[in-house]
């Protein structure tokens, strides 16, 4: 048998089991670990961001069940091995998030609190379901930000690879990507069973969901503050995270963002944009504490 990577991956060994889950455009698919300390009575839902899938979640996925929290990490309808549909417009932040506060309602049917965070658009969607009127015990946007993602390279690429997606499909998207990342350190440096894994999920996707995520992050608008008035309503506690060094929604707009949703705010140092995978530790020691303390109340 061959040694899964030892650093922080979407390889990470963890104790979940793929599993499928009943959505409104067919399975969704998840890894699932059932709480292994003393249950609290509280799932974790976790959605990736845009090309991601519910892999980047392996080096969190023990840690938060030994805590006593089940975990559900899925992909969104269109990544990786999740059915979706094929028209562009549902990929946005809010159909999506309506599709994920369904499954929120499933999984707090027999009484379990359901703590959901989103990662970039992730987040994004996370924020749609609330809006969707989610039964939340507590909202965490990891690494997103407050409306469309701003104007910077990140955003460049992304202009680029849909124009490329439309032109030449899915895999000339693929290797247009690869090609863009080829001589970053990340990338030169990574197992090549994740580059595989990467490659995989990002072809498997749908096409009408690769282009409608990123007509999401170009034009959605801020709505922090009708987020705001919902979770006040709702009473439903909120913590923004992310590193202070991501390159994708700047730290400052995002501390901006917990100040207005009232939320706590964590920046984690030495951190880019993908906090599980970077620094799963740090990330950890930031939303144990946290749920633990909205838990208790």
């Amino acid at each position: 048998m061959t040694d899964l990577p030892t650093t922080p991956s979407q390889l990470t060994p963890n104790g979940a089991e793929r599993v499928d889950l009943p959505g409104r455009y067919g399975p969704v698919a998840a890894l699932r670990a059932p709480a292994t300390g003393d249950d609290l009575g509280a799932t974790a839902l976790f959605l990736p961001g845009y090309t991601g899938s519910k892999e980047d979640f392996a080096p969190i996925v023990d840690p938060v069940a030994a805590a006593g929290v089940e975990v559900v990490a899925i992909d969104l309808p269109g990544q990786y091995e999740s059915a979706g549909p094929d028209d562009e417009a549902e990929y946005r932040p809010a159909p999506l998030g309506a599709a994920v506060a369904e499954l929120v309602e499933k999984l707090s049917s027999d009484g379990r609190r359901v703590l959901l965070l989103g990662h970039s658009y992730g987040g994004l969607v996370a924020r749609g379901a609330a809006l969707a009127g989610a039964p939340l015990a507590g909202l965490t946007l990891l690494s997103s930000g407050p409306a469309e993602l701003p104007f910077g390279a990140r955003r460049s690429a992304l202009d680029t690879g849909e124009s490329v997606l439309r032109e030449h499909g899915v895999r000339g998207a693929q290797e247009l990507n690869e090609a863009r990342v080829a001589a970053q350190p990340r990338w030169t440096t990574m197992d090549g069973r994740v580059k595989e894994l990467l490659r995989e999920r990002f072809l498997r996707s749908t096409p009408a969901g690769l282009a409608g995520m990123a007509d999401g992050l170009r034009h959605e608008p801020d709505l922090v503050a009708k987020l705001a008035r919902a979770l006040r309503s709702a009473r439903v506690p909120a913590l923004v995270v992310c590193g202070d060094l991501d390159d994708a929604w700047a730290p400052a707009t995002q501390r901006d963002m917990a100040e207005r949703l009232d939320a706590d705010f964590a920046l984690l140092p030495g951190v880019a944009h993908s906090p599980a995978e970077e620094a799963p530790d740090a990330l950890l020691a930031t939303l144990l504490p946290t749920w633990r303390a909205w838990l208790r109340d």
